[in-house]
């Protein structure tokens, strides 16, 4: 009868008591003992009569072995040398050494210091693999820029992404792959630890040439800050790789330093005239559907960014409060998170007048569109334009023209003019407060007093 395998919720999996010592003790997968020195066992003594400290580097050495032997049986280079490496870190940290390759072992450390390195190897029915960690015999992983990228998505970030809708990671994904691509086509998908500054200074200036082109009559075809976001995205994928694989090595940035400063022109806003004649003339969206139309109202009416308003649900839609209102927040669901764009976003918004009336007719959100912002967004542009609704001319004083964002720049405009204080705009618009936060930022009464002075006229047949 074959050995019952260790069950991997045993929390004493693989420890064994000698001696009031407490040892690692684990077989090694049948088809690598011959590779790995035609051993059955490894086993290695944890140094600590504790039980709780035995578990802890138990555990250290656990995924070193799970990393070691993955990378043994895969076949993909690039995999292959990260794991034995990231191995090499954990069994070292396991047995109270900070991993080092043998040259570095060599110039930084003393005497000593090399001697505990033996020291702690000397006793041990040494596996191949410990002594490799304890005398530095893997070198720092030459990864390529992708395989960079990968690590950093599937180990660096998951934490970060987790409170993330499925359509904002894929967005997250797709800005910081952008930057990966665009790299990789100007220099290659090269090592990351080849990567110099004159490989960034390609990615710089072939942003620089799109956004302030050189010679006479030359027009930009991007704004800044997509240049700035590649350089940015590059910058904290070198500096978050290596923070990840080498701890202890000091590298300098090749990135830094290298950026584009922010536009000085957003989405122009539409005028009060345009607002009021244009979008708000009753069958101006009549060719949209109901949940399309609805939501572009609501981001005339309170300024919201589209994407806040098509992911409101039944439960942050409040109606039968004594002030009808809206919660923009995150949701917790760990079955659909959804972050906010950042902490500022969160609010609550009154429901008057316009805003009202629409979520009135949709008290339960617009499910056409929920978690598909980015469906959202071209459609309703694309909408607007074939209805008249977008200008085609730049306005003077801009770089871009008008989308549907502009609605919610023209409700800012609104509450400048009708003299709305400064700090309820920043909360309605979600935008952050210059100093510490104090108090509620004014009730909901006070807030829906001072929205119906920036109400659209509207025709309650057309929503």
């Amino acid at each position: 009868m074959g050995r019952r395998a260790t069950p991997q919720t045993d929390p004493d999996r693989y420890l064994r008591l000698r001696v009031g010592q407490w040892y690692y003790v684990r077989r090694m997968p049948r088809n690598l003992c011959e590779e790995l020195g035609n051993r059955s066992h490894i086993r290695v003594s944890l140094k600590t009569t504790d039980k709780a400290v035995a578990r802890l580097k138990r555990d250290h050495l656990e995924a070193a072995d799970n990393e070691y032997w993955a990378s043994l049986l895969s076949e993909k280079g690039g995999e292959v040398t990260l794991r034995r490496y990231q191995s090499a870190v954990r069994r070292a940290d396991a047995i109270g050494l900070t991993y080092r390759p043998a040259q570095e072992i060599l110039h930084r450390e003393s005497l000593p210091d090399i001697v505990a390195r033996f020291e702690a190897i000397m006793d041990q029915r040494t596996s191949p693999a410990l002594v490799e960690a304890a005398l530095g015999g893997v070198d720092v992983p030459r990864v390529s820029v992708t395989e960079a990228f990968k690590v950093y998505c599937d180990e660096i970030k998951p934490a970060e992404l987790r409170g993330k809708s499925e359509a904002q990671k894929r967005s997250w994904k797709k800005v910081k792959l952008r930057a990966v691509n665009n790299f990789v086509a100007l220099n290659g998908d090269m090592a990351m630890d080849e990567i110099e500054r004159r490989h960034a200074l390609k990615l710089f200036g072939f942003w620089r040439d799109r956004i302030a082109p050189a010679g006479a009559g030359a027009r930009p075809t991007h704004n800044p800050s997509s240049g700035k976001k590649d350089m940015g995205n590059m910058r904290q994928l070198f500096r978050e790789y290596w923070a990840h694989v080498a701890p202890e090595e000091q590298r300098a940035n090749p990135f830094d330093g290298l950026t584009f400063g922010d536009s000085e022109n957003s989405r122009p806003p539409f005028t009060h005239d345009w607002m009021v004649t244009k979008i708000m003339a009753a069958g101006a969206m009549a060719n949209f559907n109901d949940e399309l139309r609805g939501i572009a109202y609501m981001v005339a009416a309170v300024g919201a960014r589209p994407s806040e308003i098509a992911n409101l649900d039944a439960p942050v839609i409040v109606l039968n409060a004594p002030v009808p209102h809206i919660l923009i927040a995150p949701r917790t669901d760990p079955d659909d998170p959804r972050q906010t764009k950042t902490r500022s976003s969160i609010r609550a918004i009154p429901l008057v007048g316009l805003a009202l009336a629409v979520m009135q007719r949709f008290p339960s959100g617009f499910p056409r569109y929920f978690n598909k912002e980015g469906t959202l967004s071209n459609t309703l542009n694309k909408a607007m334009r074939e209805a008249g609704l977008i200008p085609d001319d730049i306005p003077p004083g801009y770089n871009v023209g008008h989308s549907a964002y502009s609605m919610r720049h023209s409700f800012e405009d609104r509450m400048k003019a009708a003299g709305l204080d400064e700090e309820l705009r920043k909360i309605l618009m979600g935008h952050a407060i210059d100093r510490p936060k104090y108090g509620l930022g004014g009730a909901l009464e006070w807030r829906a007093k001072e929205l119906e002075k920036v109400n659209l006229p509207f025709d309650k047949s057309s929503i």
